[in-house]
Order: structure tokens, then sequence, then C-alpha cells
């Protein structure tokens, strides 16, 4: 693969389907300063995943993801662009080794929104750990990392063991300890939908864990917690 002429191509196909107008209603939902060309997502994979169908090798994976990330349009990155270089590391994340889990931390760290870190949490960082169940002492350094979006990556990384029936409860029990105190909105919500979709496999488990915290959790993550408990179980949980 030629990765500057893969990126050149993803690039101009997706500015082919400029859309001024979602554009600026996209770049308002999302609070965002970065530039947006307007592409919906089913229309942006079918532009970006055509350059990993070959299976490229992981060093021109990283590459690829990484030029698309790194492209600026008037000094502003470019949300599309930043959004295919996640989609292209999504599709091949079994190519992905040990080391670039600190291309993803540059990633997050260079993300603003829950649109880049929510995809980079549970389709790179996720799978990653679960493959190399070593990386998982990063998280337990991010659960406490000063950088919020950092924060909210460690929890929702445990998303993929919870789905796939492997759920790290020791982990997931001493994050929420660690963070059940938090201010801001975007931790809140993100245990709480750690420990929601928990809940679907195991609500033994999160009734246990939920119930005698109730009194200091925060309602956006307690709303989330109980949404899927039986009606009994949630009821008695929010009563106290």
């Amino acid at each position: 693969m030629d990765v500057e002429d893969e990126a050149a191509r993803i690039l101009a196909e997706l500015r082919a389907q400029a859309d001024p107008v979602r554009a600026a209603n996209e770049k308002r939902y999302l609070k965002s300063d970065f530039t947006h060309i307007g592409v919906p997502m089913p229309a942006l994979r079918k532009v970006a995943l055509p350059a990993v169908k070959t299976k490229p090798a992981r060093d021109e994976l990283v590459a690829l993801a990484e030029a698309l990330w790194d492209v600026t349009e008037e000094g502003r990155p470019v949300h599309e662009a930043r959004m295919a270089a996640i989609e292209i590391l999504a599709k091949r994340a079994s190519s992905l080794e040990p080391q670039d889990l600190g291309m993803a931390e540059r990633l997050i760290r260079d993300s603003a929104s829950w649109v880049y870190v929510d995809h980079l949490a549970e389709k790179i960082v996720g799978p990653l750990v679960i493959r190399y169940p070593e990386l998982a002492t990063a998280l337990d350094a991010w659960v406490g990392d000063p950088y919020m979006w950092i924060r909210r990556t460690a929890v929702l990384a445990l998303l993929a063991g919870v789905r796939t029936g492997n759920p790290d409860l020791e982990r997931l029990d001493r994050f929420g300890d660690a963070l059940i105190g938090e201010r801001e909105f975007f931790i809140r919500k993100a245990l709480g939908w750690v420990l929601r979709e928990l809940s679907k496999k195991d609500p033994e488990w999160v009734v246990a864990w939920v119930e005698p915290r109730a009194g200091i959790m925060s309602g956006v993550t307690l709303r989330e917690a109980v949404r899927r408990l039986s009606a009994e179980d949630a009821a008695r949980i929010l009563g106290r």
C-alpha cells in the first residue's frame, strides 16, 4: 500500500460527498472546532474500508490511520478523516500489537469529544487488552489520569470483556469505587453505561455492587446502572 496515495484517495472521495448543511449541523451538535465535511458514517465506511480489504501489514495500517488522523484544513483537524482513521483501525484491530496501545493513547489525548474517544476505547483499546491482558495495567494508571477522556477510556475499555462474556469484575469494582465521586458528566455516564451492559448478563453482580452505593452514586450513573435490571430491583435501589 502507498499510504500517502491511499490517504489522498480517501480524502478526495469524502470531499466529493460533501454536504455543507449536514456539516454545519454535525459541527453544532458535537460543539466541534474541527472542520466538518458532512459525510454520514455509512458512506464514510464505504470510502474508508476498501483500504484494508487487502489486509495490509500492521505498519501500513497504523501509518494510514495516523496520516488520516493528522490531516488538517486551515489549521483544524478534519472530523471525517479522524473517523476514517478509527474505522480503519477497528476493522483490522486484530492486527494491532501491544506497542500500539501507545498509538491509541496518543489519539485519545489528541481527542476532544466522545465521538472519537468512545470508538477508540471500545474498538481499539478494549480488544487490545483482551488479546494482551498484561496491557490492563495501563488502565489502572489511566483511571486516575488528569485528562478526563483518558479516565473515560479506562472505564469504557472494560465493555469489550463485558460483551464477550469475560468481564473484568475486579477492575470494574476498583474503577467504580475510584470514580464514584466524579463530577465530570462523561465519566459518570461511562460508569453507568458499563454497569448497564453488565446487568444484561450478570444482574446479580450489578445489584450487589450498586445497591450499597446508591446513596453516594450520581443520578446519571444510577439511572443507567438500573435501566436493565428487573422492575423490582430497580425500584428498590432507586427507593434507597
